[in-house]
């Protein structure tokens, strides 16, 4: 009987190996991929913030995630702590010249990058609402000690505020909302849409596209070089590879921000509450997807302002005429009176 017939195994494996090391060297010849220039990574690591910034890891819906946070402390504390939540297309570094002002009348102050946001966790699933956030927050604060705190909150942040006020009434002193979205329902103008949708119109985002919407939303058609740093991470991050994980976040936001209004809880606000609102705000979250006979009435903060100062128990509301989205930024000398003065 012939024995059976054996293949030496190196005979097989030199040309495997010989093919290997060739893929390889292709590999390390091969151009790396190239970032643009001004690109920056969906978390911020080489984007720097006017002040120095900590991070707060927790667990949260199954993943270990990291919360970006801004703790500054008084030189001369009067003993009490200011939260600053930040708006939408905003981070925690550009309530810097809000912090320097709270950090020189005595406060310390606090200020996060919200999941999804700055230079916190980008998660790719995440169930994004703003009772989780607010449980974020009041986490994050715990950790550092903080029992209560006067909250500030813009934009985005105004709506997030409002939730956490009302879900830790007892850790809130006072509230103050500045700008605030959400005054008004807008899934009562919008036609459905899914997260998929708010994704597609993300990712085409560009630098251009930012600096514009930020113009004529913001600040009616004018711009000025301090303008400029708070579209810088927002621009970044839409050159970079990384992009799509940023604006799928950031759609995931905007389901949020459509499918939980907080205006027809405005009545539960059990704590004192200041509106500061600048009154050429026209900011409306989908204007473009609403019917046009109700477009042009959404966003209108003279009335909305009013509206809300009516349904917020004791609330107060100062208005800043001619200023838009953003007074903190727009007309900082105002904006600080009227924080100030509520906070002491």
């Amino acid at each position: 009987m012939p024995s059976p017939r054996r293949t030496a195994l190196p005979s097989l494996l030199a040309p495997l190996a010989a093919l290997a090391l060739a893929c390889a060297g292709a590999a390390a010849r091969a151009p790396a991929a190239q970032v643009p220039a001004g690109a920056i990574d969906p978390e911020a690591t080489g984007f720097e913030y006017p002040l120095p910034v900590s991070f707060f890891e927790l667990d949260s819906q199954r993943q270990r995630l990291r919360m970006a946070y801004i703790d500054a402390p008084a030189a001369a504390p009067n003993g009490r702590t200011v939260l600053l939540l930040h708006g939408k297309n905003f981070h925690a570094g550009t309530w810097a010249d809000t912090i320097a002002a709270l950090n020189r009348a005595g406060f310390r102050v606090i200020a996060p990058d919200q999941l999804g946001f700055g230079k916190s966790s980008k998660p790719e699933r995440y169930q994004f609402s703003f009772v989780q956030l607010a449980a974020n927050t009041r986490a994050l604060l715990a950790s550092l000690g903080v029992a209560r705190t006067a909250v500030v909150g813009h934009s985005m942040g105004g709506m997030l505020a409002v939730r956490y006020a009302l879900e830790y009434p007892e850790a809130t002193e006072r509230l103050l909302l500045v700008n605030p979205i959400g005054l008004e329902d807008y899934a009562a103008f919008l036609p459905p849409r899914t997260v998929d949708q708010w994704y597609a119109q993300e990712l085409k985002q560009t630098p251009a596209s930012v600096r514009e919407y930020q113009r004529k939303a913001y600040y009616d058609g004018a711009w000025k070089p301090e303008y400029e740093a708070h579209t810088r991470l927002l621009a970044g991050w839409t050159l970079h590879p990384g992009w799509p994980r940023v604006a799928w976040d950031s759609a995931l936001t905007y389901d949020m921000i459509v499918t939980q209004p907080v205006v027809h809880e405005l009545e539960r606000l059990a704590v004192p509450t200041r509106l500061v609102i600048g009154l050429r705000d026209r900011t409306a979250i989908g204007r473009p997807l609403a019917p046009a006979a109700v477009r042009e009435t959404m966003g209108d903060y003279t009335r909305l302002g009013k509206a809300a100062q009516r349904r917020i128990p004791g609330a107060d509301l100062v208005e800043l005429p001619g200023i838009g989205h953003v007074p903190q930024v727009e007309a900082f000398p105002a904006f600080e009176k009227a924080l100030l003065e509520f906070l002491r």
